[in-house]
């Protein structure tokens, strides 16, 4: 870390030399998944912890009836993991100030912010007001100059984005948390065996009721909605549907082959069907866009049986290997 009066960069890296995880790679499935994991998918490593032996709790993954659970790392699990203490970031005065304050102390501050103002938010960025999270890792008041984790890699911004992130003035005081890494840090055997134990526990809180199943309940009604509904409407629930689910078993894929590489045996199968369900979700992501598109809607049409063979098959394995 190096830091002065003016600003503070905690790793001393820049999107020129920034490397994106391999989670985050070309030949992923769901390249991107929901803002809060992708963030921490590059931070992790950038803090010199392995993303992957955090991902068990991606077996916990429920459908909400409206939506697949919108899947987070457990933040218990980093501090067991990791030593990572992630705290909530009361922000009363500036989250430019505050945020300087917890840099000093060597901790990365995660915030909500505008991707407005986002150079690499893609179509929001200077058009649309959408929510998104960021690690902010270098701050420089003085430069107007930021560092930041977003997305799937490493970027900065300055000037007139700098002042629309942190001066211009908010209705309401932004969620914010920072992380603490004063904890200890496992690696080799105790990581292996600390992560199989935290897959145990989140395999004892799975879904009670089959999660495909549900969806396949509720697709018509579903339908019913996006036929009312404009092409926006319908990447606002291809998000929180087809790829929260895709996305998550992709990671869980990713696990799997982790606890593989550490010489766990017998996971080759459902770490392959797990990647089978994120392809299928991916195809029902683009059926449901042709639907939208052509206006007809056909629930008999989706056939989400090979997506509940491939769910049934991989905890049916990790039961009977973990169980």
């Amino acid at each position: 870390m190096s830091s002065d009066s003016d600003g503070v960069d905690l790793l001393g890296i820049s999107p020129a030399t920034w490397r994106s995880s391999v989670l985050h790679g070309g030949d992923r499935i769901w390249p991107e998944t929901n803002c809060y994991v992708d963030l921490w998918i590059e931070l992790l490593p950038a803090l010199g912890h392995p993303a992957e032996a955090a991902l068990s709790f991606t077996v916990l993954q429920d459908f909400e009836g409206d939506h697949f659970t919108f899947f987070k790392f457990p933040l218990e699990d980093l501090q067991r993991l990791f030593g990572l203490s992630v705290q909530e970031l009361p922000i009363f005065d500036s989250v430019e100030a505050q945020s300087m304050a917890q840099l000093r102390r060597g901790r990365p501050v995660l915030v909500e912010v505008d991707a407005i103002w986002l150079p690499d938010a893609g179509d929001a960025y200077g058009k649309a007001h959408v929510k998104t999270s960021i690690a902010v890792i270098a701050l420089d008041p003085r430069e107007r100059r930021l560092g930041y984790f977003h997305g799937t890699g490493y970027y900065e911004l300055a000037g007139a984005d700098y002042d629309g992130l942190f001066r211009e003035p908010g209705v309401l005081f932004p969620y914010a948390e920072f992380v603490k890494r004063d904890g200890e840090a496992l690696s080799g055997p105790a990581l292996l065996e600390a992560s199989v134990a935290l897959l145990r526990g989140h395999l004892k809180h799975r879904p009670r009721r089959h999660p495909i199943r549900e969806w396949r309940a509720a697709l018509p009604e579903h339908l019913e909605g996006l036929a009312r509904r404009d092409m926006g409407y319908f990447h606002l629930h291809a998000f929180n549907v087809p790829r929260q689910l895709g996305a998550n078993f992709e990671m869980l894929a990713s696990y799997l082959d982790w606890l593989g590489a550490q010489s766990i045996e017998g996971l080759g199968p459902a770490a392959a069907a797990s990647r089978q369900l994120a392809e299928a979700a991916k195809a029902v992501q683009f059926q449901l866009a042709r639907m939208v598109h052509r206006r007809r809607f056909d629930a008999g049409a989706v056939d989400l049986q090979p997506l509940e063979a491939d769910y049934d098959l991989i905890f049916a394995t990790l039961g009977e290997r973990f169980g």
